[in-house]
């Protein structure tokens, strides 16, 4: 039987992902004490309203977030991010993680994630500090792989000090989709699983949280 790893961060009320983004806000739309009034005596619902930044949690990244003629959420194709297999790189200790080709022979098709282990300070201030990052020259070996998805277990696949972002550009104008925020990398053998990052179908976004999972 297959076991399902979980790569999600949980989402809740007021949570921080990312400096200066807007926290999101759970709560009730419908709640079952309301639901009494609605219903028959014992039969009670509870709707939910979340309002929340599409970068929140672990989420995933189109062509459209960096690009205004790349496709969006609703032209993911599913294949480059549902069930793909999957390759887990353990980079921990560095800080700017370089991909040679030579790193990457055989991953055409393949879901390739970046372990740091950064993920065990999430939801702490030492989170947004000093996080890993890819190289651009390993974006542009990725490219050259053609790898169908990449994630990492970190706060920006791209270094922050700047407002340079060549990560994101070399991947996302390649079309290849980015899940940023991945926790739970560990539990990861390097290779010989599935990988599955699937958002809502929706127009006009780039990005938006997903439930990533691992299937071995």
């Amino acid at each position: 039987m297959s076991t399902f790893i979980d790569l999600s961060h949980r989402i809740t009320d007021g949570m921080q992902t990312y400096p200066g983004l807007p926290t999101p806000i759970v709560a009730d739309h419908l709640s079952r004490e309301a639901a009494e009034a609605i219903y028959e005596p014992g039969t009670t619902f509870q709707i939910g309203l979340i309002t929340m930044c599409t970068n929140t949690g672990t989420y995933l990244d189109v062509p459209f977030h960096r690009y205004a003629d790349g496709y969006d959420l609703a032209g993911l194709a599913l294949e480059s991010c549902a069930g793909r297999p999957g390759v887990c790189i353990d980079r921990r200790g560095e800080r700017a993680i370089d991909l040679a080709p030579a790193d990457l022979v055989g991953l055409a098709g393949h879901a390739v994630l970046i372990r740091t282990d950064h993920s065990v300070h999430f939801g702490t201030p030492a989170y947004f500090e000093n996080h890993p990052a890819l190289t651009a020259e390993a974006a542009s070996a990725l490219v050259e792989a053609q790898v169908a998805c990449v994630g990492i277990d970190t706060l920006n696949i791209d270094a922050t000090s700047t407002g340079a972002r060549p990560v994101h550009t070399i991947l996302l104008r390649a079309g290849i989709p980015i899940v940023e925020h991945l926790t739970n990398l560990a539990a990861l053998p390097a290779r010989g699983f599935e990988f599955t990052a699937v958002p809502p179908k929706i127009v006009g976004a780039g990005t938006f949280t997903v439930r990533a999972f691992a299937t071995v």
